[in-house]
């Protein structure tokens, strides 16, 4: 079994992919709180973490990629030593895959002719203020409307 990603972690313990996200940390919290069974390791077999404590810190500090290694590391232990665990760790990683989590992607497209004015491409632009000189003439005369000078007549 793979490990789980280390940045699909911070990913989602950052809130991306919506809703989908969200449950899919849900649904990995609630299977990390599973009771721990160490399969025929017994009390005297390795110890190792049931990754509690490295999802609460995951889920205080999103973007801590020590915290995500940790538990990524915690939880690949823990497959190892639980049957049950890995089946379902391995179900959960299916699932997610599903899931887009680019949230923060951006896609613009300007097309259709000749644009007049600024064109800002980004992501989550605000405050933002435009001051546009006014429309250049290519005609003889100066002016944009045929040679009139746009007063009413």
């Amino acid at each position: 079994m793979d490990p789980v990603s280390v940045g699909l972690l911070v990913a989602l313990a950052g809130g991306a992919g919506g809703e989908l996200g969200r449950d899919a940390w849900a649904a990995l919290s609630a299977l990390v709180r599973r009771p721990f069974r160490r399969g025929g390791a017994g009390e005297d077999g390795p110890a190792a973490g049931s990754g509690e404590a490295e999802l609460a810190r995951l889920a205080q500090n999103p973007a801590d990629q020590g915290t995500a290694q940790a538990l990524s590391t915690t939880l690949a232990v823990r497959a190892a030593l639980d049957a049950e665990f890995r089946a379902l760790l391995a179900a959960w990683q299916d699932q997610v895959q599903r899931i887009p989590l680019d949230d923060r992607a951006v896609h613009n497209t300007v097309s259709g002719g000749t644009q007049h004015g600024p064109v800002l491409q980004g992501r989550d632009f605000s405050n933002l203020t435009f001051t546009l000189a006014a429309p250049r003439s290519d005609r003889p005369g100066g002016s944009d409307r045929g040679g009139q000078d746009g007063t009413a007549g």
